[in-house]
């Protein structure tokens, strides 16, 4: 189906953009600051599930379509700054439990679903899917969908070593500055606020 030279050059060139740390690996890296090492783990399995939605989608040519319709595009990408702006009040104005207590831990899997809904809800992983994916598929080769979830699977790999790396780091120093709970609720909210305005800014070339 897919040539070995093609699949390696695209698992490289995969390999090169999931290293640049990005939204998904604030997302993440926010998420083990103020919860610990298991919320970090948590956020980075929903972020690549959210990922697979992005593949179906693909597959499906559902990315196209939202890519070429400006009302879709901006349904999407406004979906997505408001539940980033959403996370970014909720850091901020979550009460403390005193001054040496963190807030109340979320669930793991509350954790988890933000985790989708951010990354399902990040416009640019579409435009990134259509951007690269397209450049590594034959038609000649086979069905080009099931060339593309092969190759979105390869990048979910990647992308979950990486994200597993950020949670693990985040979630050590997390434990570490237990203590100043206040100090990482807000940055956790200044993450989230800074991925809401990036979002903003998502064009759809």
């Amino acid at each position: 189906m897919i040539s070995p030279t093609t699949f390696l050059l695209f698992a490289a060139t995969s390999m090169a953009l999931v290293l640049i740390p990005g939204p998904n690996h604030l997302y993440i890296a926010a998420r083990g600051l103020a919860q610990g090492r298991s919320a970090g783990l948590a956020s980075a399995l929903g972020v690549e599930v959210g990922t697979l939605v992005h593949i179906a989608a693909a597959a499906l040519g559902l990315s196209y379509v939202i890519s070429q319709s400006a009302t879709l595009f901006a349904v999407v990408k406004w979906a997505g700054v408001a539940y980033l702006v959403y996370l970014a009040i909720r850091a901020f104005t979550a009460k403390d439990g005193g001054a040496e207590r963190q807030p109340p831990a979320q669930p793991l899997r509350a954790v988890f679903l933000e985790g989708v809904l951010v990354n399902v809800l990040n416009p640019k992983v579409t435009l990134f899917f259509l951007a690269l994916l397209p450049h590594f598929v034959d038609p000649a080769a086979g069905s080009p969908a099931l060339q593309v979830v092969v190759l979105g699977l390869t990048l979910l790999v990647l992308g979950l070593i990486s994200d597993v790396v950020y949670a693990v780091a985040a979630g050590a120093l997390g434990g570490r500055l237990a203590r100043r709970a206040r100090t990482l609720r807000y940055v956790s909210g200044v993450v989230y606020l800074g991925l809401g305005v990036a979002t903003a800014f998502a064009g759809r070339r």
